[in-house]
């Protein structure tokens, strides 16, 4: 019988050359180790060297050990990780990061230009992602968690074990007389991840055996619904212009202005609303019916204005 972790495999079909990233720990030596098997000479590896704890440098003897013995070639980026003011700490990791390996993967080698990248987040990750985004009241886009594949800066990203249990990872490393390191972070239970992996996924493993599966389904009803909301939004902007126009607008409903109003400002000014900031955005459109009503309204980092018969945005 096919194992699961093998199955995903046997269905990962990208483009070559393929760049693995490679963070040291059981995902990721389990990915580069099966990669470097089924395409000899088409793989190479990327390890980013955060900085950002003590057992760092152990993390990369371990790339350059397994690369060695796989051999397969390891480039080593290392970066400033650390978080700006009102920043994650996670999410200032995870986008240097991201820049890191389409930096390395963009970058001119002799052994040809990289066509895809492929990273190790498997199914416990996807559910530790969508439990997150409910505990934060996220809206579709959210929801739909990680995607499997997608497009950027001219690169094809890959997760081929999204349909594959952490232990089931394990499983077929153990299986392979492969080792691994383990990052000490991951049990900090300072993190949220972290509390969701310790506390929350073991409870639902008891209580529903298949929530990996049902989760991956929720998550994917989700990325549907956020592509149709995309496209409603491209039509909508086209039709209430840019900037947008109050009196086309109030032509939406409010649903609509809602979604068209978030493209606009993520589009356009690389900006998210808050919720009460969009609702109290709604209100002032809704309520705009003289020349004379002037909105400005604290929205992301900038703010929304009335100017002339539509809106704007200004920058501090």
């Amino acid at each position: 019988m096919t194992q699961p972790f093998d199955a995903a495999m046997q269905a990962f079909a990208p483009a070559l050359p393929l760049a693995v990233g490679l963070s040291g720990g059981a995902d990721s030596t389990a990915l580069l180790r099966a990669c470097a098997l089924r395409w000899p000479g088409q793989v190479r590896a990327i390890h980013v060297h955060h900085g950002l704890q003590a057992a760092a440098d152990g993390f990369e003897q371990h790339c350059i050990a397994l690369c060695d013995a796989l051999k397969v070639p390891l480039t080593v980026r290392r970066l400033d990780a650390r978080h700006a003011p009102g920043q994650s700490p996670e999410d200032a990791a995870r986008q240097a990061r991201y820049q890191a390996l389409a930096s390395v993967a963009l970058a001119p080698s002799v052994e040809g230009a990289i066509q895809s990248i492929a990273l190790a987040q498997h199914a416990d990750d996807q559910a530790e992602t969508l439990l997150l985004a409910l505990s934060r009241g996220a809206g579709v886009a959210g929801l739909a968690a990680m995607p499997a594949r997608w497009e950027r800066a001219g690169l094809a990203w890959h997760r081929p074990l999204l349909q594959v249990a952490g232990a089931d990872v394990r499983h077929w490393l153990c299986a392979q007389g492969q080792a691994w390191v383990e990052d000490p972070t991951n049990v900090d239970e300072r993190f949220t991840r972290n509390r969701i992996r310790a506390r929350l996924l073991p409870v639902l493993d008891a209580a529903f055996p298949f929530f990996r599966d049902t989760f991956a389904r929720s998550a994917a009803n989700a990325a549907q619904a956020a592509e149709l909301l995309h496209e409603l939004a491209q039509q909508d902007l086209a039709l209430v212009g840019v900037p947008p126009q109050i009196k086309a607008l109030q032509g939406l409903s409010r649903a609509r202005q809602a979604n068209v109003l978030r493209h606009w400002l993520r589009l356009g000014h690389h900006t998210t609303p808050a919720a009460a900031q969009l609702g109290e955005l709604l209100d002032q459109i809704q309520a705009c019916t003289t020349r004379g009503h002037q909105i400005r309204i604290k929205v992301g980092r900038g703010l929304v204005v009335r100017s002339g018969t539509g809106l704007d945005w200004s920058s501090p």
